[in-house]
């Protein structure tokens, strides 16, 4: 066996190592960890309570069903359901909301004159009034779009009590959903139509308010460190498509630009048989170039906003390869360094059979990056 074939040999074996390395990487990245402030019974609101140091006058049950979910861009996203409560006589008759009153206040809604909130139901139920709301509304919030395309979404719906200057905090109706334990997926349709996403998993839990200031109140609801009732909708991306649309296109550039740098060589009989010149490989790569360019472009549009995420990292990689094939085929063919014995070694074949273990070895380290940043 030739020493050429030992070393081709070798480039695709480790290759191969890598790429397995590369896929199980991406596995990882693409598991998500449940989020360790779920609440997911009474018992873990009290606690939560008794560890924030809150007292409520009033505990408000309160539930949500989502019916649609949509983004309307990079920050907005559109969101349409059901809120209810239940209010207790004797209990609860202080703030009960009268016929035509809401109960609750989504304070980052951002089309409050395009959006829907009224009251679709008002039953009795046991010793109180159950109350429900139809609501439709496009929600801003700020999403983490740097793991991309293995990224999840968290989508939430943040809930004030309805009624300022009462000391009230609204608390999960667990008993309305058939399961809410931390691996339940509940309060969402089981046949809605996420597009490019897919449901991972909803939960209840509290932030503490930021708001900053009293509403010139003497006790708002809203007072910095109180507690605040989030529904959360937790989408995963699919990859497929994402992979599809920008992985694949890549792969096909660097295979076309891998195909260009095998043309290159001094033997004048493969030359001729390839049609090699320099000026040739030189012009592939600035076709490539642009070719990466507009799809960097697009993708960068899609994302308008967002700090660099991780996709980009392997189109910044491409403009090194085709920077790196172009500089490696003028420096062969010139003899500019012809004592350079990465070049000269059996025709160029250094460089060209540590292609794509360097391509593959970049990937790891720009997705083993992107791994302990999200950490």
């Amino acid at each position: 066996m030739s020493v050429e074939s030992k070393i081709w040999i070798l480039s695709c074996v480790v290759s191969a190592v890598l790429a397995s390395i590369l896929f199980m990487l991406w596995v990882e990245m693409n598991r998500f960890e449940g989020d360790p402030t779920q609440i997911y019974d009474k018992a873990a609101v009290t606690e939560y309570f008794e560890t924030a140091g809150v007292d409520p006058a009033y505990r408000v049950k309160t539930g949500v069903y989502i019916q649609s979910l949509e983004y309307t861009g990079a920050t907005d996203v559109n969101v349409s359901g059901y809120v209810w409560q239940l209010y207790e006589d004797g209990v609860h008759d202080a703030i009960k909301p009268a016929p035509g009153e809401i109960g609750f206040i989504l304070p980052e809604r951002v089309n409050v004159g395009d959006g829907v909130i009224e009251e679709a139901y008002r039953l009795r139920r046991g010793n109180g009034d159950l109350i429900g709301w139809y609501f439709e509304q496009t929600l801003r919030q700020t999403f983490d779009y740097t793991a991309y395309p293995f990224d999840h979404k968290t989508v939430w719906v943040r809930l004030w009590p309805g009624t300022f200057g009462e000391d009230v905090v609204l608390v999960p109706d667990f008993e309305a959903y058939p399961a809410t334990g931390p691996t339940d997926v509940f309060g969402i349709d089981e046949r809605i139509v996420l597009g490019t996403w897919e449901r991972e998993n909803t939960y209840f839990d509290y932030k503490p308010s930021d708001l900053g200031t009293s509403l010139g109140l003497d006790r708002p609801p809203q007072q910095t460190g109180f507690p605040e009732l989030h529904y959360n909708i937790v989408v995963k991306r699919k990859f497929g498509n994402a992979f599809i649309v920008h992985m694949v296109p890549l792969f096909v550039v660097s295979t076309l630009l891998f195909g260009a740098l095998m043309t290159v060589t001094r033997k004048e009989d493969l030359a001729a048989r390839h049609d090699f010149s320099t000026s040739g490989v030189i012009e592939t790569a600035s076709v490539l170039f642009f070719v990466v360019l507009l799809a960097h472009v697009q993708l960068r549009e899609s994302i308008a906003g967002s700090e660099v995420i991780y996709m980009e990292y392997f189109y910044f990689l491409m403009y090194f390869l085709l920077l790196g094939v172009s500089v490696n085929t003028y420096f062969f063919v010139s003899g500019i360094m012809p004592s350079s014995r990465l070049l000269n070694y059996h025709d160029n074949l250094i460089p060209k059979a540590a292609f794509w273990p360097a391509v593959l070895a970049a990937m790891i380290v720009i997705t083993l990056y992107s791994i302990v940043l999200h950490m």
